[in-house]
Order: C-alpha cells, then structure tokens, then sequence
C-alpha cells in the first residue's frame, strides 16, 4: 500500500516543558491521541483507538524538543516502509511562538482526512493544556 505524508504545523499557547509530556508518555498521549496507551516491559507503545491496537517504538527522543513514534507489526519483522508519527516542538524566536509540527506518514487517510482528524485531534490538546 501507498503511504502517504501528512505535514501541519500548530501554534500552541503553552511552554514546552508543560506541553511534551502530553506529547511523549503513555499517560499524556491517552488524554487526547488515542483512547488509551500503555508501555509494555521492552518500552513498546501500545497505542489503542477505534477498538485496533497499534504497535510503535520511540525512534528518536529529544526532551522538549521531539519525539518520533515509528509503528511495527509484531507478526511481521520484515516489514521495510514503516508508518511514524513524529511531534517537533518549534519556537518563532521573533515572536517567541510556540508551534507544534506534526508528521503523520501512514497508508490511511488522505490528506483531506488527515487535516480532518489533526485538527480535532489538536482542539482536544489545547483544551486539555489551556493552550
């Protein structure tokens, strides 16, 4: 199947540090991304929505800055295009606005759909931070 990247970025009235966690933990992620995520013993999300379990690893991590989830299929090691979700956390240094960019590289949804879902997706963060 064709993957499809889906790029947007969001101004977020928050600090960094307030926001991340929401952004990075299991405990964060459940309170507006998925409808429920635990970590298991090997530090494997296990992301929960519409009644489907999603497998990811954290590829990449840099506290308050980024972190980039890349899903797996237990039952398929040899699975080369992997879809990711990747948060980037970006400051306009002149206004010192704070923006959340999010790569969404999956074979889901169009883009139209995509913009859909993020920006309900994004209204529930900023309700959940004040932001």
């Amino acid at each position: 199947m064709v993957k499809n990247k889906f790029v947007a970025d969001y101004q977020i009235n928050t600090s960094r540090k307030l926001l991340f966690p929401y952004l990075s933990t299991a405990s964060g992620l459940s309170e507006w991304f998925a409808d429920d995520v635990t970590i298991n013993g090997d530090k494997t999300f296990l992301f929960e929505y519409d009644g489907e379990k999603h497998y990811a690893r954290v590829t990449a991590l840099r506290k308050d800055m980024h972190v980039k989830f890349e899903y797996f299929d237990p039952e398929n090691s040899e699975e080369q295009d992997k879809s990711f979700i990747e948060f980037k956390l970006e400051e306009n240094e002149l206004t010192q606005t704070l923006f959340l960019k999010v790569i969404d590289y999956s074979d889901s949804y169009d883009d139209e759909e995509l913009e859909s879902i993020w920006e309900g997706l994004i209204i529930n963060l900023k309700e959940i931070i004040g932001g």
